[in-house]
């Protein structure tokens, strides 16, 4: 499904940003605003009318997949999402297997609303965990436990879903390759289909940014990434992606089309979409106002900016998506998701190739190991 559709467009999802966070944690740099009063029913009577100025953009597509993001989706109810969920079905038709996502953290409060998510229609969803080691979620800001972290998964599980992924991080605050390892075996234990499994980054306007904390030298990364890639393989969980693991049919359907280049329409304060014309081919990137004071004013606008995406931008564009992916792209890809000729980039493509960063076999064009360690210089060449 993710690959076709019949008026010649790329597949189409929604992502739905609930930009709300109990507390904000100080590695995170997304939009997210601390609140321990949430405005539940104006937003999503807002969310609802940003659709309903989206709907031009969908060209007689179905949804292949809808992801609630944040923030904290989770801090909204069951009822809440069953109100967005029964908007958005009326408006836009649904793929047959459509992937319904939903973040959630692992606080108990949280837990108790995952049987209303399942009956609202969401099926799969992406806990928060981080780190199963308490002194590293107190480090993370973190405002669960461990222990809650695991009873999540089963809460969870109890509740219906079967396609769960644990979202993980490594390289925290001397952490060590046991440390790391030891998360990672908690979660295969637990019996997530999918794991996001990535290194901390120091960002900039995060607390974690002012006043940063002692992490792990080059060799213990190693080390750890080494480790951890095996341990995962091992246990049945195939890299698709740089920071993403799954068991069998359990990727993610949405980041795939992101990665793959397709359309998706972002509501919600802060949210990005990136939707291609049928008539014209041209592809243009809109983004939300990013405060929820602005967002949820009537007189103001959902949309902060546009930008058409011209044919100097599009190669990177793809190729910063399609190469992250493991198995990288198919060569017609290009074309169809760009307008533009894959051959254009043949001088570029052979270098790389040369380099050992690229690899092409038959009509795929995927990164090497080498590659996918050095990405940055690898799509800095486009």
């Amino acid at each position: 499904m993710i690959d076709s559709n019949q008026f010649g467009l790329p597949p189409l999802s929604l992502y739905i940003h609930i930009p709300w966070c109990l507390r904000k944690c100080p590695y995170c740099d997304f939009n997210s605003h601390q609140s321990t009063e949430i405005p539940e029913r104006q937003y999503t009577a807002a969310l609802i009318d940003d659709l309903d100025q989206e709907l031009e953009s969908v060209q007689g597509r179905a949804l292949q997949s809808i992801f609630f993001g944040g923030g904290t989706p989770s801090l909204f109810s069951g009822g809440a999402i069953d109100t967005i969920l029964e908007a958005v079905r009326q408006r836009i038709r649904f793929a047959s297997d459509i992937e319904i996502t939903l973040e959630a953290n692992p606080g108990t409060a949280e837990q108790h609303k995952f049987s209303d998510y399942w009956q609202a229609g969401v099926n799969r969803l992406s806990i928060g965990v981080q780190s199963f080691a308490q002194e590293q979620l107190q480090q993370l800001g973190r405002i669960h436990s461990a222990e809650e972290a695991a009873t999540a998964v089963g809460m969870a599980q109890g509740a219906g879903f079967t396609n769960i992924n644990i979202d993980l991080m490594h390289g925290l605050p001397a952490q060590r390759e046991p440390q790391a390892r030891a998360d990672l075996l908690r979660a295969i234990e637990l019996g997530a289909s999918h794991i996001s499994w990535y290194q901390l980054t120091i960002e900039a306007n995060t607390a974690f940014y002012s006043t940063p904390p002692v992490l792990p030298n080059e060799d213990s990364l190693a080390d750890i990434q080494l480790s951890g890639e095996q341990l995962l393989a091992d246990r049945g969980y195939l890299q698709y992606e740089t920071s993403a693991y799954a068991t069998a049919g359990q990727q993610s359907q949405h980041n795939r089309n992101y990665w793959l280049f397709g359309d998706y329409i972002g509501i919600g304060a802060g949210a990005h979409g990136k939707l291609t014309d049928s008539g014209t081919g041209a592809i243009q990137r809109r983004w939300k106002t990013r405060q929820p004071k602005h967002y949820l004013d009537p007189e103001k606008s959902f949309c902060s900016g546009q930008k058409f995406l011209d044919s100097a931008e599009l190669p990177l564009e793809f190729m910063m998506n399609a190469l992250r992916l493991n198995n990288g792209f198919d060569s017609a890809l290009y074309q169809q998701r760009t307008g533009l000729p894959l051959s254009a980039l043949e001088p570029t493509l052979s270098t790389l190739q040369q380099r050992g960063l690229l690899q092409r076999e038959m009509q795929r064009i995927a990164p090497t190991d080498l590659g996918r360690r050095f990405l940055n210089e690898l799509l800095a060449a486009f």
